[in-house]
């Protein structure tokens, strides 16, 4: 848990492609502007500001940019996010001296490197925490996000009963949702869904269409569509990628 797998520094921010990681990213911009496009959303940092992205998640830095930053790889955290995050190093740039400290030791060979970096990892989680308990959102929000997370592996579970009938506007509820999490509703249950799909076709206990009633969709074909839409290949093929990276026994 909170075990730092990678540190990497960056004096400009290079054109990437769109690709994912199995593991949590951890973004420091120290200087200029550097662009991150994701599925939904899309994140102009600054110096000082830190991103977060969960694993598994379709990103992109489209433009050449006058950027450099800190990057670290985290295999697990205690972390409950499932969309990309931003949000401002304090006014003591705690943050930078973290990352700037977990990239020395991570380049060391000190006996003590390995207990350094998860303790590194352990602050670091518990920074971004704090900052989600403090970060404001209304009631309508969180109670939305709540009903989503508690059905969101129903079959039966319909998002736009809900809003409809919810006593606010439609377009009022998905706008604030989308202010306040920087996703919309649908695509907040979607992504619950797949992740919850991917966490299970790597374990690799049941069937595609097992692994699709279990996430909450009735049509396995749909379920696969909507699967390698997200993370480029087909359910089959991420079981079988899975499969052939996992350590042997």
């Amino acid at each position: 848990m909170n075990d730092i797998i990678q540190v990497s520094s960056f004096p400009t921010a290079p054109i990437l492609p769109r690709h994912q990681h199995d593991c949590w990213v951890f973004l420091y911009c120290t200087s200029g502007t550097a662009t991150f496009v994701f599925d939904a959303l899309e994140f102009t940092c600054q110096a000082g500001d830190v991103v977060v992205i969960p694993p598994d998640t379709r990103h992109s830095r489209p433009l050449s940019e006058e950027a450099g930053f800190f990057m670290l790889h985290m295999d697990s955290t205690a972390l409950a996010l499932h969309t990309p995050m931003r949000f401002r190093d304090d006014e003591n740039q705690s943050l930078l001296h973290l990352f700037q400290d977990a990239a020395y030791h991570f380049g060391s060979e000190s006996d003590y490197r390995e207990s350094l970096l998860r303790a590194y990892g352990q602050l670091l989680s518990q920074h971004i925490i704090s900052r989600c308990a403090s970060s404001p959102r209304s009631q309508l929000v969180a109670e939305l996000s709540h009903t989503i997370m508690q059905n969101y592996t129903n079959p039966n579970f319909e998002l736009d009963e809900l809003l409809k009938s919810a006593p606010y506007c439609y377009d009022y509820l998905c706008r604030l949702f989308r202010q306040e999490l920087h996703t919309t509703p649908h695509k907040y249950l979607t992504d619950l869904r797949l992740q919850a799909a991917a966490t299970a076709l790597r374990a690799g206990n049941s069937s595609i269409s097992e692994t699709a009633r279990m996430c909450g969709y009735h049509d396995p074909l749909y379920f696969s569509r909507m699967f390698k839409q997200k993370f480029g290949l087909s359910p089959r093929e991420y079981a079988r990628q899975a499969e052939a990276d996992a350590p042997c026994p």
